[in-house]
């Protein structure tokens, strides 16, 4: 599997030691992407143009981890019809529960998938991204049980 499949894009490079986590993830299971900086607040236009553009790019899957007002996994998934998981940032202010409810609740047919606040969410939106492509793939599925299976002798 060599073609870019999966966009990592983040709100901010403060996001990035949250965000590593799910790259790391795809990383060990041999999986492609790329990974951008796209804010919705300070960079609108590249955001609505990455967003427009991602399928006809070949993304397939488009994870984007974003903190306190969270607009961009909501920003992007309405300029698309590609799968957003949305990843919500811990902070210091809320502890990332601003973020977390501003991903979930979106409206009627602007659907993200939400994944938890921080570390376990990163890990958990690239394990899903790559379950969503080993739908159609058996070397991803078997990537995935042996990921699996590792995980049992695992005591962290």
């Amino acid at each position: 599997m060599t073609a870019i499949k999966i966009a990592v894009v983040m709100g901010s490079i403060s996001d990035w030691s949250q965000m590593k986590h799910c790259c790391d993830l795809l990383e060990e299971l041999d999986i492609p992407y790329q990974k951008q900086i796209l804010s919705a607040h300070r960079m609108p236009d590249e955001m609505f143009a990455f967003a427009k553009e991602a399928h006809g790019n070949g993304i397939r899957i488009i994870i984007a981890g974003a903190g306190g007002a969270a607009h961009l996994p909501g920003m992007i998934a309405s300029q698309t019809t590609l799968p957003v998981i949305g990843v919500p940032m811990k902070s210091r202010a809320l502890s990332g529960m601003d973020s977390l409810l501003s991903i979930v609740q979106m409206p009627a047919g602007i659907p993200v998938a939400t994944m938890a606040i921080g570390e376990s969410g990163a890990k958990n939106a690239a394990l899903m991204a790559v379950r969503m492509l080993a739908a159609e793939n058996k070397q991803l599925t078997e990537k995935l049980a042996r990921y699996q299976a590792a995980q049992k002798t695992k005591r962290d």
